[in-house]
This record gives structure tokens, sequence and C-alpha cells, in this order.
């Protein structure tokens, strides 16, 4: 079976596309981040699995579950990933669209791990160079990791900058016994 990632794309595209032509980015991405959580049940996930149900049953019960209000479009959307057996994929499709809308509006989402906590003023600072850097919007998540020992790790999307001590002497040590 294909990789859920790979099977995601092409709805996570249609949903988005549809979503921002028809200005609801907001509405169809608590929609799909609501059902994606949902998925995550394994109780959930074994009543979608039941072949006793019929397709249109288990987007129904599934709706319900998430306790949402859908549109037609949204109707439609659920139908087809039952149909093609691909309700299972949810939770990564609602990952892609959102990808696919910080990308469409500029921004990205930047965890800073750092050996300790980080004031709003550093914050601040940083958020600054990496709005210079990657010419976007920048929403800083911040975790202290003890054994980095100084400096910061930095995750944007699949880009990661390791600035730390840590990851320094690593890089020493490959330069001295290569």
């Amino acid at each position: 079976m294909a990789e859920t990632s790979t099977v995601a794309r092409p709805y996570a595209k249609a949903a988005f596309e549809y979503a921002r032509d028809h200005k609801a980015l907001d509405a169809w991405s608590e929609m799909l981040g609501t059902l994606g959580q949902v998925m995550a049940n394994r109780d959930v996930q074994a009543l979608v699995a039941s072949p006793k149900l019929t397709h249109e049953r288990k987007v129904a019960l599934l709706v319900d579950v998430a306790d949402i209000k859908v549109d037609d479009a949204a109707r439609r959307f659920l139908d087809e990933l039952a149909d093609q057996r691909r309700l299972p994929a949810l939770a990564a499709i609602a990952g892609q669209f959102e990808r696919l809308r910080a990308d469409h509006e500029q921004r990205v989402d930047v965890t800073v791990v750092s050996a300790f906590e980080l004031d709003a003023k550093q914050q601040q600072k940083l958020a600054g160079a990496l709005k210079k850097r990657l010419n976007r919007e920048i929403s800083i998540t911040t975790q202290v990791d003890p054994r980095l020992l100084g400096g910061v790790i930095l995750r944007a999307g699949d880009t990661v900058i390791d600035g730390s001590v840590r990851g320094r002497l690593n890089r020493l040590a490959e330069a001295l016994t290569a």
C-alpha cells in the first residue's frame, strides 16, 4: 500500500484549492484538523475499517463523532474519501493542507530548541532575523533541551539549522576524523 503522505497529497491539494478559491480556508482547516484528530482514535479507525458499514454511514458517523457541521462541498469531499477508502488518511490530509495554507499565506512555523529558556526579547530578535532570511511571517514555538549545552536548533518545515554547541562539536569531530 502507498505511503500515507503520498495518498494524502492530491486530496490535500484539492481541498486547499477549493477552500482558497471559495475563501473558506479557516473553515476547511478547522474541519480537517478536527476530523484528523477523531481519526486518530482506535475505535473510530475500527469503525471506518468495518466492511459492514456503507461509505455513507461511515462519513455520517465520523461527522457525528467529530461534532462538526459540514457543507455540501465538504460532504462530497468526505464521500469521495470514503469511496476511495482514504478516510484513514484524514490526519495526513489535514497536515498537508496546513502546509499548503502556510505557504500560501507566506508564513512558517519555527520550532526553536535551546539549552535554556529564551526570553521575549531573544525570541523577537530571532524572529526578525528569520523573517529576513526566509522572507516569511514567523511563528515561534520554543522548547528547552538541557543536553544541548548552549546555542539553538531551528526547525522550519524541512529546514534544520543546528547552531547548538553539541552540533558544532560533532561537526568538529567529523572534520578531525575525515
